[in-house]
C-alpha cells in the first residue's frame, strides 16, 4: 500500500531534518525517511561546531610546499588512497581547477553568503526545540605553534571580519595558557573565533530537531530506500517498509547522493572526504575548556558529553572502503604532545564521510529537468553548520518566496 504525503525528505542528517522542520512549520505534511535514526551518520561524528567563521571552503592544495608535504601520505590534516583518487579523477580534476586563485576568489563570497546565517538559523530551531542546553556560545580556539603561521592567519581573520562580519580576538601565549592550562609549551598563541558556537552532543541536537519536527506534525519512517520513481504528477519512494509517494521529493542524502543521482540520470562532480573521531578522558587534573584546533597539524579537540572528541582532517577515499586508522593514530600522537590527553573511551573509532562538490559549494534548490524534485546536498565539511539555513532556503523556494540569499551559485545545473 502506498502512503501519500505532500513532501518526502530522504535523509535524516542535520540537513534533511532541518528541511523537514522548516517545511512542517510552513504547514506541509512531511515524511522524513532514513535507514537509521536521525543524526546517526555524518551529523553524529563531526566536531560539533556551528562555524560562523568558516567563510572559506577548503580548496585543493596547489602550492608546491603543500603538495610536497601531503604527497608522502603521512600528514594529519589530509590523506588519500591513490585508487580512490583515480576512480574520482574527473571531479577531483575539477576541484583542482576551482581551487585556482581567481576561481576561488569568486567562490568565497558565494559560500560565505550561506555561512553568514548559520548561527541565527540554528537559534531559530534550537530554542523552540528545547535544545539550548546543548549549545555553547563561547567560540573556539585556533591554536598555533609558529609565529609565522599565527600572523598569516591573523591577517586572514581581519579580512574575514571586514568582509563577512566574523569576529575574533588575538590570544597571546600567556592568555592562552590561562584559558587552557592543559596545553603544552608548543602552543604560542591562538585566534579566538568569538561568534562561532559549539555543541556538546551533535547527534543529540539533530535528534532534538527531529523531535521538534514530530511535534509539528511530521512523520519519521526508519526504512531502507531502494528506488525513486517519477509517477503521474508525483514522486514514489520504494523502501523495505513499503512505498511512499509525494508531490515533491527532497534529496538530502549527503555522501550517498551520487548513488541516487546516477539512478536519476544526473552527473554532478561529487566525491567524499572521510573522517574519524575518538573520545578520550582528560589526563588527571586537566580539563579542556574550549573546542580547539591544532592549526598547523589539522585536527580538532572538542569537549563533548561523551568525552574529549578528537576529530581528524580529511581522507580522500571511497565511502565504503575499510577504515584506515593511521590518520587518527597520527592525530592522537600529536594531540598527546599538545594537550594533557588521557585514555581512549571507546574500543573502535567512528568513521564517516563528508559530501563534496568540485566547486566546494552545496547544491540547494530545484533539480533541473524534473518538476517536484529538490536537491540539498554537497555541504562538504559544513552540513552540520548549514542545515537550518538550508532548511529555510528550501522552504522559501518551494513556496515561491524570494530566498534570503542569491541562490544562483547553488543551482544544480551550474556545472
Amino acid at each position: 500500500m502506498t502512503q501519500h504525503t505532500d513532501t518526502l525528505v530522504l535523509g535524516a542528517g542535520m540537513v534533511g531534518v532541518s528541511i523537514a522542520c522548516h517545511l512542517a512549520m510552513r504547514g506541509r505534511a512531511v515524511t522524513l525517511v532514513d535507514r537509521r535514526a536521525p543524526g546517526r551518520e555524518t551529523s553524529f561524528g563531526n566536531a560539533g561546531l556551528i562555524q560562523r567563521e568558516a567563510v572559506e571552503p577548503h580548496p585543493f592544495p596547489r602550492d608546491l610546499a603543500n603538495i610536497w608535504r601531503v604527497l608522502p601520505n603521512q600528514s594529519v590534516d589530509i590523506r588519500y588512497r591513490a585508487g580512490a583518487m583515480l576512480s574520482k579523477a574527473s571531479p577531483l580534476w575539477q576541484y583542482w581547477r576551482y581551487s585556482a586563485p581567481e576561481a576561488f576568489a569568486r567562490i568565497v563570497p558565494e559560500y560565505a553568503s550561506l555561512i553568514a546565517h548559520c548561527t541565527q538559523e540554528h537559534e531559530a530551531m534550537f530554542v523552540p526545540a528545547g535544545a539550548e542546553h546543548l549549545i555553547r556560545r563561547d567560540g573556539w580556539l585556533q591554536v598555533f605553534r609558529t609565529e609565522a603561521a599565527f600572523e598569516e592567519f591573523l591577517a586572514k581573520a581581519r579580512d574575514f571580519e571586514t568582509r563577512f562580519g566574523v569576529t575574533h580576538a588575538r590570544i597571546d601565549r600567556e592568555a592562552l595558557h590561562a584559558m587552557e592550562p592543559g596545553l603544552g609549551e608548543a602552543a604560542l598563541g591562538a585566534i579566538h573565533w568569538t561568534n562561532t558556537w559549539s555543541v556538546t552532543d551533535p547527534g543529540g541536537l539533530v535528534q532534538a530537531y527531529a523531535d521538534y519536527f514530530v511535534a509539528l506534525g511530521g512523520t519519521i519512517k526508519q526504512a531502507e530506500a531502494t528506488d525513486i520513481k517519477r509517477g503521474d504528477g508525483h514522486w514514489a519512494l520504494d523502501t523495505d517498509q513499503g512505498t511512499f509517494s509525494a508531490d515533491e521529493l527532497v534529496l538530502a542524502t549527503g555522501p550517498w547522493s551520487p548513488e541516487w543521482l546516477k539512478r536519476l540520470d544526473y552527473d554532478l562532480p561529487m566525491f567524499v572526504m572521510r573522517g574519524y573521531h575518538m573520545h578520550y578522558d582528560a589526563a588527571e587534573g586537566a580539563a579542556l575548556n574550549y573546542a580547539l584546533m591544532d592549526s598547523e597539524k589539522g585536527y580538532l579537540l572538542t569537549p563533548k558529553k561523551a568525552g574529549l572528541r578528537l576529530t581528524t582532517g580529511a581522507e580522500l577515499n571511497t565511502i565504503d572502503a575499510p577504515p584506515r586508522l593511521g590518520q587518527l593514530e597520527a592525530a592522537e600522537r600529536e594531540a598527546r604532545d599538545f594537550f594533557a590527553l588521557g585514555a581512549r573511551r571507546e574500543a573502535t573509532p567512528w568513521k564517516g564521510a563528508r559530501p563534496c562538490l568540485a566547486d566546494m559549494k552545496p547544491v540547494i534548490g530545484p533539480a533541473h529537468g524534473n518538476d517536484g524534485l529538490w536537491f540539498a546536498f554537497g555541504h562538504g565539511h559544513q552540513g552540520f553548520t548549514l542545515g537550518p539555513a538550508t532548511g529555510r532556503l528550501i522552504g522559501q523556494m518551494m513556496d515561491g518566496e524570494t530566498p534570503m540569499v542569491d541562490m544562483r551559485p547553488f543551482r544544480s545545473d551550474r556545472f
